[in-house]
């Protein structure tokens, strides 16, 4: 079996890729493609808050959307170092709108399983299913895994 598993640089993106990997069987999955792909024209490509230098403090003028979506995919792909020996990692960084390049990827490199946060980014994680799934969801060429966010517990107060 040949995976894409696409990552926007979110903790949920990173949770998608460990939900993943808990339940499938290495020995059945040859080929797993990570991929992130930059937006651009957009205010704010790419953002990466799960490699190690997530955290640190960059000037906006100096931070490189492309160097942080491969700061991204790398942390996917060594999720799966110890995984299996017969399962090949690649990792591939795309420019463009993130659910064609997905979808593009998947075709051409015989994808059989798409693997995908939803509700990554803002307000609506809680509501809807994020606009990048969705579209993937419906236009993909094969299975697609929505990994959603898990619910907040909710405070109960005192009565």
């Amino acid at each position: 079996m040949h995976v894409l598993i696409a990552t926007d640089g979110s903790r949920q993106s990173l949770r998608a890729a460990r939900h993943f990997k808990s339940f499938a069987d290495p020995d059945k999955v040859e080929q797993i493609l990570v991929l992130a792909v930059t937006r651009p024209l957009a205010s704010v490509s790419f953002v990466d808050e799960i490699s190690a230098d997530a955290k640190a403090p960059r000037q906006l003028t100096g931070s490189s959307f492309k160097a942080e979506a491969e700061a991204a995919v790398a942390v996917i792909a060594g999720e799966f170092d110890d995984w299996s020996e017969t399962t090949r990692v690649r990792t591939r960084v795309r420019s463009g709108t993130p659910s064609s390049e997905i979808i593009r990827a998947a075709k051409v490199s015989g994808i059989e399983l798409i693997v995908v946060a939803s509700g990554s980014r803002g307000l609506t994680d809680k509501v809807f299913i994020g606009s990048t799934a969705q579209r993937v969801q419906s236009t993909a060429p094969c299975p697609v895994l929505v990994v959603r966010p898990v619910p907040r517990q909710r405070r109960r107060t005192k009565a």
